[in-house]
């Protein structure tokens, strides 16, 4: 089966870890340009190209303020990928339980042996 294109598919477009980082900045506020290179550490034609990835897939909204455009996360496109990864949520819940069943069994077993002696 054919992969889809990056820019037709939300999930392939954030398969790609500096869209991830792109889109995590812009979660809390609008910004532009300028401001996510410095944010990302990637040159301006970089983070243009990601940004026009972004869009085209629906994932980031762009507003002109004058002469700047101000970019921002469009969250109601990010909730088909929140849905489908809820769904695994369960298996993280089970894991991290068990981790803190795990760290609570050698703490108990530290207390009961009481203060180390040198």
């Amino acid at each position: 089966m054919a992969r889809a294109a990056t820019t037709s598919d939300p999930f392939n477009a954030v398969a790609e870890p500096r869209r991830r980082q792109i889109l995590t900045f812009l979660a809390g506020n609008e910004h532009d340009v300028t401001e996510i290179v410095v944010a990302v550490g990637l040159d301006q034609p970089s983070v243009s190209k990601h940004l026009g990835v972004l869009r085209r897939v629906g994932l980031v909204r762009v507003r002109r303020n004058g002469r700047h455009r101000l970019y921002r996360t469009n969250a109601q496109a990010l909730k088909p990928m929140h849905d489908w990864t809820e769904s695994f949520e369960r298996f993280w819940h089970h894991q991290l339980q068990s981790v803190k069943e795990r760290a609570e069994r050698t703490q108990a077993k530290i207390d009961r042996s009481g203060p180390s002696r040198p």
